[in-house]
């Protein structure tokens, strides 16, 4: 993670392209400011500080920003818990990315930072592939572990990146940080000041795609914590903005996430088309949906939600925020077994205890996991249904 900005944006205005011809997208009042939190006690979980979630969309650039959110809400530290290498078809994806940097970008010497590294799992996997002899510095004040890894080349700084803490690098890497932060011009230009006057370095940076939320209608993907989202047009535009050229914008992991590359020197953006017409999210009618199928799955034996991140938390409250409709959230990763979630409670449970607990059926909230929990479920002797929400989710629906 890098800084968050603390103050609350009063105007609608957009803080890429800095117009005002934005609308309210989505609405909530008393949402958790945290996904991945992790609580020791249901009491706890429920008192999760609360915040306003206040969707806008610009539409001359498609950006989509909070306009009521707070910073100062946030406590990113080491209970902060978001990491995905318990999953196979996780790893498999960082496999590729990793392959993808050394292998077609030639990310094989000189020195790397990571700007909001976690736990350290991806500068790991890619200081380890056998054709990259490079060093690394990975920042983020929720890190856990050893500051320093194979015999020295990876160094981590428990400190938020920014114009104090950046150091020289000849490649950037930040993967799911700029969504963070309520004025991502800024991250980027720290970003380009700590590259100095050095043209062609790399960087590369990774963030949902608000156009696929948005396509797909995935009201789970919208929460606190989110506070700027990128279309691939936006993104590019705060890139070129903030000093680099940009030279790929690709779609990945199945179209959910923007995989930006660019390098440091003047660059120009096309013009964006024009906007699309807002469809209406109906998102009470929805919800009133998902509590009508949770409700008639209980009626059939225990349901469980699969994964305690961010669409799972999200999710949960809005759809059982009481807590009366689940019997809890499934997790892969141990650090999050037996922990509770924020805002709402529900115990997560690791997929061994689903038989105890005669869970029937298991809504899954990202299609790019199903075939793996249909595995391990089958792997476990566990019967149960596993029902994918995003299928249930027309496109075109409104």
């Amino acid at each position: 993670m890098t800084t968050i900005d603390a103050d609350v944006t009063t105007q609608p205005r957009c803080p890429i392209c800095d117009s005002q011809a934005t609308r309210p997208l989505v609405e909530r009042a008393n949402v958790p400011v945290h996904q991945n939190l992790l609580f020791a006690s249901a009491t706890e979980a429920r008192g999760m500080k609360c915040g306003t979630l206040a969707l806008r969309e610009c539409t001359s650039c498609g950006f989509v920003f909070n306009v009521a959110f707070d910073g100062t809400l946030l406590d990113y530290g080491q209970n902060y818990e978001n990491t995905q290498t318990w999953s196979g078809v996780n790893n498999r994806y960082v496999d590729e990315l990793v392959r993808r940097l050394v292998e077609v970008h030639g990310i094989c010497d000189g020195q790397i930072v990571e700007v909001g590294c976690g736990k350290g799992g991806f500068l790991l996997k890619l200081l380890s592939h056998p054709g990259n002899h490079s060093q690394a510095v990975g920042f983020d004040p929720a890190y856990v572990g050893p500051e320093t890894l194979l015999d020295g080349r990876l160094r981590f700084v428990r400190d938020f990146y920014g114009p104090s803490t950046a150091t020289r690098a000849d490649v950037v890497v930040c993967r799911h940080v700029i969504e963070h932060i309520s004025r991502p011009l800024e991250l980027l230009r720290s970003v380009r000041a700590a590259l100095g006057s050095a043209v062609g370095s790399k960087i590369f940076f990774e963030t949902p795609s608000v156009a696929w939320i948005i396509r797909h209608r995935v009201l789970w993907d919208l929460f606190y914590e989110h506070c700027s989202i990128f279309t691939p047009y936006s993104l590019g535009l705060a890139l070129t903005q903030a000093g680099f050229r940009v030279t790929a914008i690709d779609a990945v992991m199945d179209g959910q996430y923007l995989w930006a590359e660019a390098e440091a020197g003047a660059g120009t953006w096309p013009e964006p088309g024009p906007s699309a017409e807002p469809v209406p999210w109906n998102e009470s009618a929805r919800v009133a949906r998902w509590q009508h199928l949770l409700a008639e799955r209980r009626a059939r034996g225990a349901v469980a939600v699969w994964g305690a991140a961010a669409k799972g938390v999200t999710f949960c409250n809005l759809a059982d925020p009481q807590g009366v409709l689940l019997a809890g959230v499934v997790d892969l990763n141990p650090v999050k077994q037996g922990k509770f979630l924020a805002g709402t409670g529900h115990r997560i449970l690791a997929p061994a205890e689903l038989a105890d607990h005669a869970i029937r059926t298991c809504f899954v909230l990202n299609p790019a996991y199903v075939s793996e929990i249909e595995q391990t479920l089958a792997d476990l002797g566990v019967s149960a249904d596993v029902i994918d929400m995003m299928a249930l989710e027309e496109p075109t629906a409104s």
